[in-house]
């Protein structure tokens, strides 16, 4: 068997947030299958520091500090009629690396993840290729569109349309197509062509709930000396739904929390918070942590867990997280999509602002019954979201084992 070049358009180390998590446990799974030489971006110095971690892992590997400012890659974009989102990951040092790796390397398989780099993949390439599009990306800016206002939505829905005609293309390209969610999946075979419809599949996300365990979060609480009750968001707080999830939290949903229980906390738990974001620490019981070294406690000691996103695609890890720490979760149905729990069950879903705070107060007037959900959230994740159970069938996606084991996948 051949050899498999990993294109990512984020290093896979450290895993700390959502597309890095899924492309750290792909590149574990791949390198013990083939050996696997990996093209990648850094965009932080914790990104530029791992590349050790990269390197124990790698056959062999490029990792290019991505610096290109945006308003460049708007300017090439509108020149070459493409996506910003493909001029801001293009790279000459990288597809000359690349380049020379395919001339030198016995490479068999092509595997993509995230349709950034889908760009990279030569046209007169002649074995595997397996695209990961995590979600459909296209999707999320036609969605950015309809929210937004000019100019920012004109902006938006002209990626979502160049994006779209990309996916399509790549769709074309790849031998088979990868989606995070049976719901993602199908919302993709449904924006392409009839042919190419069988050639996509679901490919859930897993969580290491060894890591994500509550018995070894420690006993210190971050929130010692602040009376509660504690309501917790995680996530990349520079990202646009995040912002708005948080904006939507402490705005609306709070002060009507603080009616019933006056001392209760907000606290937004996550790397990057923009201005917008530390304004909100000016609002009476919100608090903006930023980036910390563990976000364990901060879930292991709150009472309830919020993800209420009004514009989601995939699944969300930090669901998955906060559900592997046994703690009750309240979300909106967007950010529920791909995880097959039971409302009710294993989380609380919430349809509007009025259901979302109806079900918080629920669960902090009734400590048993969130307690219960935490527990029997924990027992689904441990059960049917690990790592290993959604990467069985990774040998026979690119190609090491009978394409019906693949087919298992979706």
């Amino acid at each position: 068997m051949g050899e498999i070049l990993f294109l990512a358009h984020r290093i896979p180390f450290p895993p700390d947030r959502g597309d890095k998590i899924r492309s750290h446990h792909l590149l574990r799974a791949l390198a013990a299958i083939a050996p696997v030489h990996v093209a990648t971006f850094g965009e932080t110095d914790a990104d530029m520091l791992a590349e050790l971690e990269l390197a124990a892992v790698a056959a062999s590997h490029r990792l290019v500090r991505r610096t290109k400012p945006l308003n460049r890659a708007g300017i090439e974009a509108l020149l070459f009629a493409k996506p910003v989102s493909l001029t801001a990951f293009d790279h000459q040092d990288l597809r000359t690396w690349i380049a020379r790796v395919l001339s030198e390397r016995p490479i068999d398989t092509i595997f993509v993840f995230s349709g950034q780099m889908g760009q990279y993949i030569p046209p007169d390439f002649a074995g595997r290729v397996v695209v990961d599009l995590c979600d459909v990306d296209s999707a999320k800016f036609e969605a950015y569109a309809e929210k937004g206002h000019p100019p920012r939505s004109i902006i938006d829905r002209r990626e979502g349309k160049l994006l779209a005609k990309e996916e399509s293309c790549l769709a074309a390209r790849a031998e088979r197509v990868l989606l995070v969610s049976a719901n993602e999946a199908a919302l993709f075979r449904g924006r392409i062509a009839a042919p190419m419809q069988g050639k996509v599949a679901a490919l859930r996300n897993g969580i290491d709930a060894r890591f994500f365990d509550p018995e070894k979060a420690g006993g210190e609480s971050p929130f010692d000396g602040q009376v509660g009750p504690h309501l917790v968001f995680t996530g990349q707080m520079d990202y646009p739904p995040n912002i708005a999830a948080v904006t939507r939290v402490a705005r609306s949903i709070l002060p009507e929390i603080r009616k019933t229980h006056p001392d209760a906390r907000f606290h937004i738990v996550g790397r990057a918070p923009t201005e917008q974001v530390r304004r909100l620490g000016q609002i009476s019981g919100v608090e903006v942590w930023g980036e910390v070294p563990d976000v364990r406690p901060y879930l292991a000691h709150c009472d309830v867990v919020l993800a209420p996103l009004m514009i989601a695609r995939g699944i969300q890890n930090k669901v998955l997280e906060a559900m592997a720490m046994a703690r009750p979760v309240v979300l909106s149905p967007e950010a529920a999509n791909g995880i097959d729990g039971g409302d009710g069950e294993h989380f609380l879903v919430g349809r509007d602002d009025a259901a979302l705070t109806g079900h918080i107060l629920d669960l902090l007037a009734d400590p048993q019954r969130a307690g219960a959900i935490g527990l029997a959230a924990r027992e689904y994740v441990v059960a049917h979201q690990s790592w290993e159970a959604m990467l069985k069938g990774m040998a026979a996606i690119v190609g090491r084992e009978p394409e019906n084991e693949a087919r298992r996948v979706a």
